[in-house]
Parts: C-alpha cells; sequence; structure tokens
C-alpha cells in the first residue's frame, strides 16, 4: 500500500484550522499536510485524483486566500492514523471539504454508480426513490466528480440498504451544487421501504478507483 498525503501551498492570509479541517507541518499558518477529523480521530486525505480544484476548496474553508499549488507525495511529512479520504472530486464551488465526505454510492461496479447513501447524524443511510429522476442523479454525479447522469435506476437496483432511510420525495432542479441543496422531505421522515432505495449510474470513471 502506497501512502501519499494530500498537501496544499496557500497564499498566506487565513488561518491553520477551522472545525474538522487542518493543515500541519507546514511552514506557515495555511501550507501543510491536509487532516480531517472523523469519528472524533484525525487522519489524512489521498492524493488520487487531487488536484488545484480540490484545494481551492479546502483553501477557501480555512480563509486561506487562493490555492497556489496542490502537491502531492507526503511533502509535508506523512501521517501517523488513519486515510479518511481517497479520491477526491471537487468542482469548486462546494464551501467545504465535507460537502463531499456526505455521499457515498456503493454496491456499484465503480465509484460512479451504486446505491446512493448519504450521511446524517453520524449515520450513513439511503434515499427514497419516490419522484427519483435523471434530475435528482446528475447533480449526485456533478458532486461526485463523475460526469453526466446515465441513468437513475429505481427499486433497489444496487442491492437494499439496511439502516435509515434517510431522503424521500428528493426534487433537484439540477443546478444545485449538491444533493443537500435540493428540495425533500424532513431527514427520516418516509413512507419508504428499503426495496424502493435510489441509485445513480454516471459517465465518468467507470473503472475502480485505486486506493492508497
Amino acid at each position: 500500500m502506497t501512502f501519499s498525503s494530500n498537501l496544499l501551498y496557500f497564499a498566506d492570509s487565513g488561518i491553520s484550522e477551522v472545525g474538522q479541517l487542518r493543515l500541519v507541518k507546514g511552514p506557515s499558518r495555511c501550507a501543510g499536510r491536509v487532516e480531517v477529523l472523523h469519528n472524533q480521530q484525525w487522519g489524512t486525505v489521498c492524493d488520487e485524483s487531487w488536484d488545484i480544484t480540490n484545494a481551492g476548496v479546502v483553501c477557501r474553508q480555512l480563509g486561506c486566500g487562493m490555492a497556489l499549488s496542490a502537491p502531492g507525495g507526503a511533502r509535508f511529512g506523512r501521517g501517523s492514523d488513519r486515510i479518511w479520504l481517497d479520491d477526491v472530486h471537487c468542482i469548486g464551488t462546494e464551501a467545504a471539504l465535507s460537502d463531499l465526505a456526505q455521499l457515498r454510492l456503493v454496491n456499484g461496479s465503480s465509484r460512479c454508480n451504486g446505491r446512493v447513501e448519504v450521511f446524517h447524524n453520524k449515520k450513513w443511510g439511503t434515499v427514497c426513490d419516490n419522484s427519483w429522476d435523471l434530475q435528482d442523479a446528475g447533480v449526485i454525479c456533478r458532486q461526485l466528480g463523475c460526469g453526466m447522469a446515465l441513468s437513475a435506476p429505481r427499486g433497489a437496483r444496487f442491492g437494499r440498504g439496511s439502516d435509515h432511510i434517510w431522503l424521500d420525495n428528493v426534487n433537484c432542479t439540477g443546478t444545485e451544487v449538491a444533493l443537500s441543496d435540493c428540495r425533500a422531505r424532513p431527514w427520516g421522515d418516509n413512507n419508504c421501504t428499503h426495496g424502493e432505495d435510489a441509485g445513480v449510474d454516471c459517465s465518468g470513471n467507470l473503472h475502480p478507483s485505486h486506493h492508497c
């Protein structure tokens, strides 16, 4: 397993830690190894797919000006704890890196198709397929950096979830940055079973992602 932590170098105009994100081992407040807090433990971010767009989101979140570069290869030293994130794909408009960590696709043939799951109240859960359509799927594909939506499978095509059903009657216009921006019933309010779990099939990377 190759270990490579993501690195950022920012115009020095902000702070080095905000909430669940921090930069460590750098020469200034706005440069260092990227670390995120998850499950009450700090961990690193793998540099697979890491680029200036991802760096820009972290930069903005930390109030550190514009991203100047996004070097990989553990330039600011190797972390010693968990690697929490891999294959980060920001589109550049996210308010925080955590916007990406709250959505995933599971049980698909690649990272760009599968059952939709969202993270809420420290638990993963599914999305019901009532009113689920291509516009909803398109927002998810774009949020995950997976290109365009090819289809919006319904009826638990990618298998049934086993935890909470967090969202129902999702109604995206197609212009939203993230699924959390779309209209829907209140969290956890639904009349669904896991036989109605929603999925997406995106046009993006159709090959399994490389993990660090």
